[in-house]
This record gives C-alpha cells, structure tokens and sequence, in this order.
C-alpha cells in the first residue's frame, strides 16, 4: 500500500541527450562519424573504383588525344611531354575538386534515409557529423591522387623538385580537395534527393575547372575570361602545385594580367582554401542545424 508521499511524488524528468563540449569532444565524436563513413566506403568498394576510373580516363584522354595538338609556349610542336608536365597539376586539382559531387551526394542521401536524425538525438557535437564526413572524404581523395600520380608516372609525367616540395604539392591539393567538400557539404544540405545534390555538385564546377589554368595557358583566352582565370581559387592552387613539382614553363609567364594570386601561388593557394573553408563550413553547420531542427 503506497503513502501519501509517495503518491504525491512527481514522475523523474526526461532528459534530452546533452552534447558533449569543449574542441576535444567535438573531435572525438568527429573521428568517430568519420570511422563511419570509412567504414562504409570500404563495405561499397565500386564508389572508390569508380572514383578512380574517372580520373584516370582524363589522364589518358588529354595526354593521348589533345596532348600533341595544344602548343606549350617555348615548346616544340606535338612535343606531348612538355603538355604532360603542364597538364597534371591541372588533373590533379580537378579530380580533388570533383569529389565534391560525392561529397555532396553521400550527405543528402543520410539526410533521405533520416540518419542525420538519428546522429542528432545523440549527445554529439553538431558539426561532426560534418566534420565526419568531409575527413573521410579527405581520405578517398588522397587514396585517389596517390593512384592518379602513379599512373601519371606511368605516362611519362616527371616532377623537377625534392621530396619536401613534392609533398607540400600534394597537400596543397588535398587541401583544396577539402575546402571544396564544405561546399559539397551544403549543397547535398540543401536538396532533396541525392541525385540533385551530384548533378548540383557538378554543374558549377565545369566552368570554375576550365576557365583556369589547368588544361590550356591563360594568355590564349580573350581578355575578360584572362582575368577570371587568374583570380580563380583553382587556378591558384593550379600554379602552386606547378610551382612545388617543378612543372613551371619559362615561357610561360606567371599572370598575363598581373594579378597577385598568380605572382604568389603559394600563398594564394593557402588563403583561397582556407577562406573557402571558413565560409561555407560555417554555412553549412548552419544549415545542418537549421535543416533537422
């Protein structure tokens, strides 16, 4: 027989889960999502070889079909290995930056299935789910230029410069690749279904990758589209591995415009990726929140 006093007591509140603070917690449970999505790249292996696959044609397709038709000044005509050296800096920065699409594509297809739903009602930091996400990313991106350089090796492309510079290339490149998964980020946010956010992840990045200079000299294209070339985030990045590999022309001058981002692509190149970053990962933790609130 239950007392007054007990009858009286109220019921125990329901706590929410409470997120875990402080910079440690946030990149704990960020590890941890990343973990996750590792995992489950492994688990799906034809998204890695089709991620591969492209790049490679690309290689294969401008070094064999364009290669002998576009003049690197200073060059001989049809001379292929001086467009090889011109040309992967270019291929590897568009392949870091076409990762977005799947950048995209993986978080709007969490957001369909509702486990980005499931990752709020657990006591985690907001923007590692984000966070996650984009460092596994990172990773498939670097596995990818590892096999994109040994076949570029293949081919005959050379690089003119140690090993430390060689890597700071290469880094250069991922964090290119990075900054640009933020942008992926909050596109595959903002629609509705994973295909959209491939096609929304793409569209854009065509005209950033071609009005540059990755595949072709800037000093060839009509004034207007020389200066939008040289002040292009990828263009710099671009000019910096080309720099860091040894692939730089003397022929070819370093701006045709002057514009400072090509007089200091290192530099350049840090400061566009890491704008890039604040920008749009600020946009899109805003967003996450906003859109599962």
């Amino acid at each position: 027989m239950t007392t007054a006093s007990q009858q009286a007591q109220p019921p125990a509140p329901v706590h929410s889960p409470r997120q875990r603070g402080g910079i440690g917690g946030s990149v704990r449970d960020s590890l941890v999502v990343g973990k996750r999505n590792l995992i489950r790249m492994m688990r799906i292996p034809e998204v890695v070889i089709f991620g591969l696959i492209q790049p490679i044609m690309f290689v294969v397709l401008f070094t064999y079909v364009f290669g002998g038709s576009i003049l690197i000044p200073g060059a001989p005509s049809g001379n292929a290995q001086a467009y090889r050296e011109f040309l992967m800096a270019g291929i590897f920065a568009q392949t870091v930056t076409f990762a977005t699409a799947g950048a995209g594509a993986g978080i709007a297809d969490d957001m369909h299935k509702g486990l980005i739903d499931r990752f709020r009602s657990l006591p985690m930091s907001r923007g590692a789910v984000l966070t996650g996400r984009t460092l596994a990313d990172l990773v498939q991106t670097a596995l990818t230029l590892v096999v994109l350089a040994v076949v570029a090796l293949l081919i005959g492309w050379r690089t003119h410069e140690n090993l430390a510079k060689v890597l700071a290339g290469f880094a250069l490149l991922l964090l290119l690749g990075y900054a640009f998964s933020w942008i992926g980020a909050l596109i595959g946010l903002s629609v509705r279904t994973p295909e959209a956010a491939t096609s929304g992840g793409l569209i854009w990045l065509f005209p950033l990758t071609f009005i540059s200079n990755a595949f072709v000299p800037v000093n060839g294209m009509p004034a207007v589209l020389q200066h939008v070339a040289e002040w292009n985030p990828f263009s710099a990045t671009v000019a910096a591995a080309r720099e860091l590999f040894g692939n730089t022309n003397q022929h070819v001058p370093k701006s045709v415009t002057g514009a400072w981002p090509m007089e200091h692509p290192v530099v350049a190149s840090v400061i566009w990726s890491l704008l890039i970053i604040a920008v749009f990962r600020t946009l899109a933790v805003r967003k996450y929140r906003s859109a599962t609130a």
